[in-house]
Parts: C-alpha cells; structure tokens; sequence
C-alpha cells in the first residue's frame, strides 16, 4: 500500500517513497543524506550498518556521504546500470522518464558505474551518461560535469546547515537530526547531567512521547513518531529529565556510533490497572531517565544491548538480554509532572494523535501501576503500519515506474515479508517483532510472503579507466545529462535507520519535515504497490 509520508517516519528495507510535482524528500541515513527532486521513485534494497543500497527507478538523486568507511558499502541501482561509490563525496544520479537514459555526476569522490558486466570509473566534475535501460546493450559519454541547477543549490543549502550546526559539539554527526536541534531549543551545562538540551516554544504541560503518534515499524516493532520539526534525535537516542521546572534532553557522552532505539520509554500496566482507571485497555508510558537501562522487545545480541545503553548507562558490562527485571529499577522520570501518557488501546494500535487522547489518571492510580517492560504488549494492525488512524488513497507513481527493473551489482537479499503474511503470527506474541527463523518460515511457506524483486544482476569485471569491451563509448546522439529544476513546494524530510534484516547489532538512522505532505510512502515492504 502507498500512504502519504510523515515527519520523522524511520524507513527500513523495502521501503519507498515517491515525490509528486511539487515535492522534495531528505533522507538521513548515518552521516550521509539521500535528497530526492519532484516526480522522484526512490527505494531501499538493503539497508544495515555496513550496506546502502537504494533504487532509483525515475527522477533525481543528490547524496552527500560524510564518511564511507573500508568495510561499507553505498550502492545505487538505476535501469541503465549500477552505481557504486568509492569515497566519500557530493553525488548527482538522474533517471529519465523512460527509464532508458542514466546520468552519474560527481562533484566530490569517486564513482564505480556497472552494465552489462562491464564498470568503468567517474571522477570529480565529471558527468557520466549511460543509455540503455534493461535488457538493451548500452552505450556511454563521459564530458565534462553538467551546471548546478536550483535544486543542487538547495542541497547545497541543506549540507551547509549540517556543517555549521554547534549541536555537534554535543552529539555525533551519526545522530540523526541533530541539525535540527539548534533552531529549536538551547543547550545547557548541568552539574549532574553535564550538557542537555532545551526545547523551545513548547506548550503548558508539554512532556517528552506525548506530541505524536505510535506506529509498527519493522524489524524495531512499536515506534514512536513525533510531531515536531525537531522530534527525531531526542526520540531514539539519549534519555530525559525533568529538571527545574521543565524537561530537557539528556544525550549522554559521544560515540563514534550512537546506536538507534525506536523509542526509549518504560510501559505501565499491571493486572486489572487499566479497569480500575475506568478505560478498558488503556496503554501507559513515561520516558527512560540517565542511567535506567532500556531493554529491547525486538530481537537482538547482547553487544546491541549493551551498546544502546552506552552513552546514558555508566555500569553497561551488566547489561544482557537476560537478565532483565525490569521492577527492581527506580524510576526517577515516573513521579515527574505529566510524565505519564495514558490513552486508550484504539487510540495506540491505530496511530492517532496521542496529545489530542490522553486520559488523566488520578496521582494515586499511576503510582499503583507497575513497570511491565519496554514495548506495548499490543497487536499491531494495518493501520499500524500504515501509521495513519484513517486508511486513504494516496496519490502513487505510475505502473511503469513501479514495475521497472533495476540493474545491481550486489545481489539484495529477499524482500521483507509483507505485514499481510505476517498479521496472523503476530498476534500469538503482542508487542514483539517476528524472529529471523519464524520469518524464513513464512517467506518458504507461502508464495505471496516472498514478493519479487525487480532487479537484474550485471556482473562487474574488472576496473577500466578505458571503456570496456562490454560499454560502447558514443558521444554521437546521446542526450544531455538531465536537471531536474525544482518547483515551489514542498520538502519532505525522512528519517531512516540502517537495520539489519535479521538482527540489527547496531540499527543506524533516519530522516523529516513537509510543510505539506506530497511524497508518498509505499508501506508493503515490497517493490510493486498492492
């Protein structure tokens, strides 16, 4: 299914999103962006900490990678060919409408280009063009690169905004949104936190997780998602802390790879609670503070355990995925004014606006709530995942967009299984993800949860400075390198964590903010829209 993308939405494996007429799309994945010009298709193939690999069926690219390391790689699959990186740098990918016509720019770095078993290298303030789409034999020009337009000049802007962003005295540049953070609140020295974060502008009685909505996001399972322009980074990283007569963010001390959790909060409940407060199933959560430890409900190692907890948890050897008990903690976050978010089991499972459903629970009656663990013990539905209360029609790219295949270099590994086939399982455990084995199963078992990739395997040989044998050089007839000129509109912008299909050691990151929402997102987990 397609759905209108959100703010702060975390994309993963199979996820695509398309940018209608007058739309923009930014795209966090680590240190590097991903931004998408109007009339756009864009994909995940793979995604984990040490493989990017996006399609691009239509439209415009502009990446900017901050840090490529040896063991990563950050791949771009277009009908004409694949497009490998080599370095870090600014890069440009256009694919025209047909699909038949490629043009690779590289304003900083290195390119590896692929077709038709054969690669040759792009270099800094070249333009490649490659036309031929699958199936065809193709043909190349490298010349000199093609002008910035309007539309690299905002990318341009954007990367400028991450340079200068002081948050990143505070935090790493891997956390993502931390650019945002400086528009919208103050950072601050505490004696017994060290530095923390403010937001600014922020209603009476505002409390961390209450402005926003929950969604089921595969493989994390239930994800928070919040409102604000700034909402991503003090969501899934750091802790929180009433202090004074406020809250403020508490990021903990720098690492080299801040590791994403999907929301770190504490669920209360407890036999008969939610009856006693007179709402039926009501779901309840406050915000983890320093040092209390989170526990993941989706499946992972004991090195992700221990390395989520790292910035915020001092004594983090201790920390395994089998010794949880999580009532011996004293949560200092639960007595802290309107800490506590209480709504309704509908208002939850159907991703609605929790601030507009909150419940107020007598003082007495949430301290008589226990602590019940890390993760919703609640069933998730197609509006879930959709992450809208309202299921609606959203405007999608075109048949032949969807269905165009892609060439690869790196073979991706099978399409996640979509929720469909996977509603029935989820339901025997509420609240945790399906493991790698259960998952294999039903992928084996039923033919509609194995969707086809489209995608066509082009075997590289070894580099060529010269034009290989199997590219023809032809500078003759071939078009220009396309621009796609932006038109006034909207910016979308998304967040995306890398994550291991099976068990994310370290589930990286994401993306934001539309004035208003054009680019849609296909939430199938599969290359064709149903």
């Amino acid at each position: 299914d397609w759905t209108t993308a959100t703010i702060n939405y975390p994309l993963h494996n199979g996820d695509h999103l398309w940018t209608d007429d007058d739309a923009r799309a930014e795209i966090t994945v680590g240190s590097s962006a991903f931004r998408l010009a109007p009339q756009s298709a864009f994909g995940f193939l793979a995604l984990d900490d040490r493989t990017v690999q996006v399609r691009l069926a239509q439209g415009s690219l502009n990446v900017r990678v901050r840090d490529l390391g040896e063991n990563e790689s950050l791949e771009i699959d277009t009908p004409s060919g694949a497009v490998s990186l080599l370095r870090s740098g600014v890069y440009r990918v256009d694919v025209d409408s047909t699909g038949d016509t490629t043009s690779v720019t590289v304003r900083h770095g290195e390119v590896e280009v692929t077709a038709s078993g054969s690669a040759f290298t792009v270099h800094p303030e070249q333009t490649a063009i490659v036309v031929g789409g699958v199936g065809a034999s193709p043909a190349y020009d490298v010349r000199d690169a093609i002008r910035m337009d309007d539309w690299e000049n905002w990318c341009a802007s954007r990367d400028r905004r991450w340079d200068d962003a002081r948050s990143a005295r505070y935090v790493s540049r891997d956390v993502i949104g931390y650019e945002d953070l400086d528009d919208n609140g103050d950072w601050r020295d505490t004696p017994e936190y060290g530095a923390v974060w403010v937001p600014r502008r922020v209603v009476a009685g505002w409390a961390p997780y209450r402005y926003g909505h929950w969604a089921w996001v595969e493989p994390w399972g239930w994800t928070w998602i919040d409102d604000a322009p700034w909402g991503f980074a003090p969501f899934h990283y750091g802790r929180w802390v009433y202090v004074g007569n406020g809250w403020a963010w508490v990021p903990g001390r720098v690492v080299a790879r801040p590791v994403y959790a999907p929301a770190l909060v504490a669920f209360v409940g407890g036999r008969d609670w939610s009856v006693a407060i007179g709402v039926g199933e009501g779901v309840a959560w406050f915000p983890l503070a320093p040092e209390e430890p989170y526990y993941p409900a989706y499946h992972v190692s004991n090195t992700y355990v221990r390395n989520v907890n790292v910035t915020n948890v001092t004594n983090v050897t201790n920390i395994n995925v089998t010794n949880v008990n999580v009532t011996n903690i004293k949560y200092r976050n639960r007595g802290a004014p309107d800490a506590v978010t209480v709504v309704s089991h509908q208002t939850f499972v159907e991703s609605r606006p929790v601030n507009r459903s909150v419940i107020v629970v007598p003082r007495d009656r949430l301290d008589q709530a226990q602590v019940v663990g890390f993760a919703a013990r609640v069933t998730p539905t197609r509006q879930s995942v959709l992450a809208q209360p309202t299921i609606i029609e959203a405007r999608r790219p075109p048949e032949r967009v969807t269905t165009r295949e892609v060439i690869v270099r790196r073979q991706p590994a099978p399409a996640p299984v979509p929720f469909a086939a996977r509603e029935q399982t989820l339901s025997g455990h509420p609240g945790r993800p399906l493991d790698s084995a259960t998952t294999h199963t039903l992928r084996t078992s039923s033919p509609n949860a194995n969707p086809r990739r489209l995608v066509r395997p082009a075997v590289p040989e070894p580099r060529a400075e010269k034009p290989p044998p199997g590219l023809r050089p032809a500078r003759e007839g071939l078009p220009p390198a396309r621009a796609v000129p932006p038109t006034a509109g909207t910016q979308t912008e998304r967040r995306s964590p890398k994550a291991a299909e099976r068990q994310p050691e370290h589930p990286h990151e994401g993306e934001h903010r539309p004035e208003n929402h054009k680019a849609e997102r296909d939430t199938t987990k599969e290359k064709r829209p149903t």
